[in-house]
């Protein structure tokens, strides 16, 4: 009896047949690595800015301002302040606080720096927006200015910040416990954060994020309360 082959159309059609299950199976591997991608970046962008949103309301919590001054301004060295004001078209805050934690042993520091967050072009490209931070380790004579500056949450579009006076029981968007007509030696009882973040999807609706921050000290340091 004569045996019978595989004729070249059969292996053609197998050929094909293999060559669309492979195409099949490859498409559904990179769909998922893909689909792996976009959760993995939506988790991790999601954490930064839980994480820096928990910074910033940790660090506005320590906030404090001393009545302490030299009578001389010539010798005054050290000021402190809370002000939050309207700059680079959202919400800047500059303030001084006990959030700051010594790296180094020995490191002439002490909890006590100068902070602030405020909205800046990106370094590397200034069509993006960013939330920064800026930090002092040393209080000087000028609590906005100095120190260095990071990045604290990557491509954020709006920044508000609304503080609650405990005297008057309102929000204020403005405060400046460094002026009479202002907030003089005051600080706010709580601050409400705003900041909205572009849609990853790019679907053009921004998504919102916020927390609250309470402070403690709402009213200036002084000898007065050190003797007690």
């Amino acid at each position: 009896m004569r045996q019978r082959g595989i004729t070249l159309i059969e292996v053609l059609v197998s050929m094909a047949i293999i060559g669309m299950v492979a195409s099949l199976m490859y498409t559904g591997f990179t769909q998922t690595a893909r689909n792996k991608k976009r959760v993995e970046e939506t988790i991790d962008r999601s954490h930064e800015i839980r994480s820096g949103l928990e910074r910033m309301a940790r660090e506005l919590s320590m906030a404090y301002i001393s009545a302490q001054l030299n009578s001389n301004e010539a010798l005054q060295v050290m000021k402190t302040a809370f002000i939050v004001k309207t700059a680079g078209g959202g919400s800047r805050v500059d303030f001084t606080s006990f959030s700051h934690q010594r790296l180094y042993r020995d490191a002439h520091e002490s909890d006590q720096n100068e902070l602030s967050y405020f909205l800046a072009d990106h370094p590397d490209d200034p069509e993006r927006t960013v939330l920064a931070r800026r930090s002092e380790n040393r209080i000087d004579d000028d609590p906005q200015t100095g120190g260095t500056v990071q990045i604290l949450i990557d491509d954020v579009t709006e920044f508000e910040l609304s503080m609650l006076d405990p005297q008057s029981g309102e929000w204020s968007e403005l405060w400046d416990s460094t002026q009479g007509a202002m907030q003089l030696n005051r600080l706010p009882s709580q601050i409400r954060i705003h900041v909205a973040i572009p849609d990853p999807r790019g679907y053009g609706k921004d998504r919102v994020y916020g927390t609250r921050a309470w402070l403690p000290l709402t009213y200036a340091l002084n000898h007065a309360i050190y003797r007690r």
